[in-house]
């Protein structure tokens, strides 16, 4: 059985590819050819990102990464929230992430931007870099399994 290939985005050198062979006139068959991609990729490349004056690769790149960043919704705990400041003071506190998610919904029952579970404050701990910070913070893992804090289980 053939193994099935992963889908890739396109690169930016693909699409300045594609605008070079665009211009020359080239079909849509041959530019799937020579990046050795399907015809339905290059063909939805030229019908997304063209505009009035045709296909250019630096705006089709911008516009790509402006999707790729539009689908996604924003972090609850960014470092710089007023969240996180509450979540990290209470972590300090030697507050499990189950006592600090079930205490911000009682303190702010009507906010939703403040309630944030409990898998949301261990995966903003582990998404901390190693340094001061991220140790500070991994004593409010004792309560977790080896299998679930795995850097804790050595």
């Amino acid at each position: 059985m053939p193994e099935k290939n992963q889908y890739q985005q396109l690169q930016s050198e693909e699409r300045l590819t594609i605008a070079s062979l665009h211009l020359q006139g080239s079909s849509i068959r041959a530019m799937a050819r020579m990046l050795g991609r399907s015809p339905a990729t290059v063909s939805r490349e030229l019908t997304r990102n063209s505009s009035a004056v045709g296909y250019a690769s630096l705006p089709a790149q911008a516009l790509s990464v402006a999707r790729r960043s539009a689908g996604r919704r924003p972090n609850k705990l960014c470092l710089q929230s007023v969240c996180w400041r509450i979540v990290l003071t209470l972590l300090e506190w030697k507050w499990s992430p189950q006592q600090i998610s079930g205490i911000l919904k009682r303190m702010y029952p009507t906010d939703s931007t403040h309630h944030v579970s409990h898998e949301t404050i261990y995966t903003a701990i582990y998404a901390q870099p190693r340094g001061e910070l991220r140790r500070q913070l991994m004593p409010a893992c004792a309560t977790v399994t080896a299998r679930a804090c795995p850097a804790r289980a050595a």
